[in-house]
């Protein structure tokens, strides 16, 4: 009896292990999915995330601003003034490259679109060969004769973090084909369309 009590213990541990191995690989395959996509080159991991002091840096940066044009200026300017510097290992998350006060163009997109999401803005990630950007929808008749990335019906338009100095609306420098993904920054899912051009 006092065998058959401790097999069933045994067994019952073993279970319990057992559960709990598929819970944290079902977690970790979760995690994988949020923050990696296949692209061409490889695979690209995002690093977004919009804590406390994302939020905070985001208000202080435009508490001037009275429309979103102007938050989104402001915050790509204190993006593109951040020194440019290669990072050869995984993207940093916002908060380190505020930290690092530098960083290359996954960093700075991170923390770009970061920032953006913080406010309530929609933006979102372009793939393209060894670059990302980042594209933000506005509606205001001051960017009308600014050029953007249309997806079906909706214009977008792009911002470069590692231009110093850049406007909303960088040109385009890539041939449309050249666009791997557009990606929703946290749910890592590829922005769905049916027709994509740059154009007024």
């Amino acid at each position: 009896m006092n065998s058959q009590t401790n097999k069933n213990i045994s067994l019952f541990i073993l279970a319990i292990a057992f559960v709990a191995f598929l819970y944290v690989t079902v977690k970790a395959i979760q995690v994988v999915n949020q923050t990696q996509i296949g692209t061409s080159d490889g695979i690209y991991s995002n690093h977004v995330k919009i804590s406390q002091e994302i939020k905070e840096q985001a208000v202080t940066l435009t508490k001037v601003c009275e429309n979103n044009l102007c938050r989104v200026q402001y915050l790509l300017d204190y993006v593109t003034y951040m020194p440019y510097k290669v990072n050869h290992f995984k993207a940093h998350s916002p908060q380190k490259t505020i930290q690092n006060n530098f960083g290359d163009c996954d960093d700075k997109s991170n923390l770009l679109i970061s920032l953006l999401h913080a406010l309530g803005i929609e933006a979102y990630f372009v793939l393209v060969p060894k670059h990302i950007f980042v594209i933000v929808a506005l509606n205001d008749s001051r960017l009308a004769h600014t050029k953007g990335l249309w997806l079906d019906e909706k214009k977008y338009f792009i911002l470069e973090s590692t231009a110093k100095g850049s406007s909303i609306g960088y040109p385009l420098h890539y041939k449309l084909s050249d666009i791997h993904a557009i990606v929703e920054p946290f749910s890592n899912q590829k922005v769905e369309y049916e027709r994509l051009k740059y154009k007024l």
